[in-house]
């Protein structure tokens, strides 16, 4: 009974983090809406979209603290990151094929190249700076830091939308429909008419959007103790819960917001909010929660377990990126079989995390091969 109880928890905290990224959307494209597409795509919608992993991470750290918050944390940010990898992209793809739209999606080689291997080497960073049983604040600094100078590249290199399309947007924001009830929009979490009653302007964007961020940060809170109830009646260790369910149900608005990029022909955004929220995921999403955690309770003590966990997940990472980066960019575009693959490295993904979680001997060989490529 409490089994099923946990994933219906699981189930509706999804749904609320769906419900609140639909208002975080409308205002994060307000504010990014004089971004490049791509450069929107891979910073504002990443980092709106990336804020349940933020969120679930602090949560992890705050409430079961130490060893077993780490882990969870470390689990939901990675395990979102494979997910927004391989099963973002595969969804865009079928979806675009399968609606007709085009035979194949065709994205930016440079798009695909500067945050791909942006990626790649933030994950590397990741694995060198995540070292030995004990973290401190410097650790967290040091992710921020590349998270920061990853944006401040970014918006120093983009050009600006035109004027045309600025008076556009505008344009496009009065569409003379009749003001929704505020009572039904918040019992719906149909936040975007409780916030704009009128043209949309940054003073109305703004508190949408930190409304959405307080109602996603919510829903986290309760993910976090669905995954810990859920792992005890599995008689698993939560980081496995957090790596599968609870990154899939933080990736839900990265999912829906790559959809709809990709549904409007935007398939660099499309794309891009993936691989910039994978960026925002392992430096800034972990960075964050860690520095402020250990900044007011000190180092973190892991146990050998965490760290055979934590090393084995980062090297998958890292490894599953580098392969889904070369089915990016062989080819010209990215069609049916592609998205297959993707689909497959990522229910491969799965089924050792499963198996791993229940102690396969297999799981546990393929984990030791991969902490074997770390350099000690």
């Amino acid at each position: 009974m409490h089994l099923i109880l946990h994933l219906m928890a699981i189930i509706f905290c999804c749904i609320i983090i769906w419900r609140a990224s639909d208002g975080f959307e409308v205002a994060s494209e307000y504010i990014g809406r004089n971004l490049k597409d791509g450069v929107r795509g891979a910073t504002i919608n990443a980092i709106g979209s990336s804020m349940p992993e933020l969120f679930t991470t602090f949560w992890f750290l705050f409430v079961m603290h130490d060893r077993d918050g780490f882990a969870g944390g470390i689990g939901t940010t990675a395990g979102s990151a494979i997910f927004n990898g391989m099963i973002i992209p595969a969804v865009v793809i079928l979806a675009v094929i399968g609606y007709g739209l085009a035979k194949r999606v065709s994205v930016s080689k440079k798009v695909i190249w500067r945050d791909g291997l942006s990626l790649i080497l933030a994950e590397l960073i990741l694995i060198f700076v995540i070292k030995g049983t004990s973290l401190e604040w410097w650790h967290g600094a040091i992710l921020m830091a590349v998270y920061g100078i990853y944006v401040v590249v970014m918006l120093t290199t983009m050009s600006e939308a035109s004027e045309d399309e600025e008076e556009e947007d505008d344009d496009d924001d009065d569409d003379g429909e009749e003001p929704k009830s505020v009572i039904k929009s918040l019992l719906t979490l149909d936040l975007e008419p409780v916030f704009i009653r009128g043209p949309i302007n940054n003073g109305n964007a703004w508190a949408l959007l930190i409304f959405s961020m307080l109602v996603i940060g919510g829903s986290c809170a309760l993910l976090v103790h669905a995954c810990e109830g859920l792992g005890q009646d599995l008689g698993i260790h939560t980081y496995f819960v957090a790596v599968v369910l609870a990154s899939a149900a933080t990736s839900v608005p990265d999912t829906i917001l790559s959809y709809r990029d990709a549904m409007d022909g935007q398939y660099d955004d499309a794309v891009a909010n993936a691989l910039g929220s994978n960026i925002f995921d392992v430096c800034f999403a972990l960075g964050f929660p860690l520095f402020i955690y250990t900044i007011i309770f000190g180092p973190i003590s892991m146990s050998p377990e965490t760290v055979e966990n934590v090393t084995e997940l980062r090297v998958i990472l890292l490894v599953s990126t580098i392969v889904a980066f070369l089915i990016y960019v062989i080819g010209q575009g990215m069609g049916k079989v592609k998205a297959y693959l993707l689909l497959l490295i990522y229910v491969l993904f799965t089924v050792f995390i499963a198996s791993k979680a229940y102690g396969a001997e297999w799981a546990i060989e393929f984990g030791n091969m991969m902490r074997g490529l770390v350099p000690n």
